[in-house]
């Protein structure tokens, strides 16, 4: 009986101790999302996140419990924004439309497509396909983690379970595809993709770097993102 107190207790501490490690988990991903989504529904749902992270966390697994939790709590914002409802059909359909436009053209041309290429297939003047990719940038609806797997591939190898090969296996090979894709990027749009994620400079610190607009690296972010979804259909079925 006093063993299942003690746990109790170190439990609601570990839980205390690391309402600071959600908080700003929040305000870091808030810096990248639109201005509809509220902090306070990121830092709930983060809670909900570190509080599973406490009950499934296994300290013979070789992860320290913030590096396990972290990953949890960031899961768990991301499924809430993508319950979300904010973004408008139109904008979804728009960025599939874009998708499609690239990996014909890409596979037409065999090489890199510029916008104003993508534009023209379009038919839309090159000022409505920026705004279309402004708009899918906006809405956040396309990142790294839509590009084929449930999982966030950054973080995974520290919650992959030893007794899933097969998971790692498809992730190892996720991963070196996402790499070699990205590396196949136009110089800027690699740079961007570096920045944003490996990095996790926003969009307007990153136009700082480059000396442009904050809109123009999300053009540039929008586009990057459409291209390697384009290159990345093998992981859509």
């Amino acid at each position: 009986m006093g063993k299942l107190h003690t746990y109790s207790v170190d439990k609601s501490a570990l839980l205390e101790q690391h309402t600071v490690l959600v908080k700003r988990i929040a305000y870091h991903l808030l810096a990248r999302l639109p201005a509809s989504v509220i902090v306070d529904d990121l830092i709930q749902s983060g809670m909900i996140g570190l509080l599973e992270a406490s009950n499934n966390f296994d300290n013979t697994k070789g992860a320290s419990f913030e590096t396990f939790a972290g990953i949890r709590i960031r899961g768990a914002m991301l499924d809430e924004i993508r319950r979300g409802d904010w973004v408008p059909r139109s904008v979804h359909k728009n960025s599939r439309m874009i998708s499609e436009a690239i990996k014909n053209l890409e596979a037409e041309h065999g090489r890199d497509v510029s916008d104003y290429e993508v534009a023209e297939k379009l038919e839309l003047s090159i000022n409505e396909y920026h705004q279309i990719l402004n708009e899918v940038s906006a809405g956040k609806i396309l990142g790294i983690d839509d590009l084929g797997v449930s999982e966030d591939v950054i973080d995974v190898a520290h919650s992959q379970q030893p007794d899933e090969p097969y998971a790692n296996i498809e992730q190892s090979f996720f991963k070196k595809s996402l790499a070699e894709c990205i590396s196949s990027l136009p110089e800027r749009e690699a740079l961007v993709l570096s920045l944003y994620y490996d990095e996790e400079l926003n969009l307007r610190e990153i136009g700082q770097v480059l000396d442009v607009s904050e809109s123009r690296v999300s053009q540039i972010h929008s586009q990057a993102m459409h291209r390697l979804k384009a290159r990345m259909q093998s992981w859509q079925s």
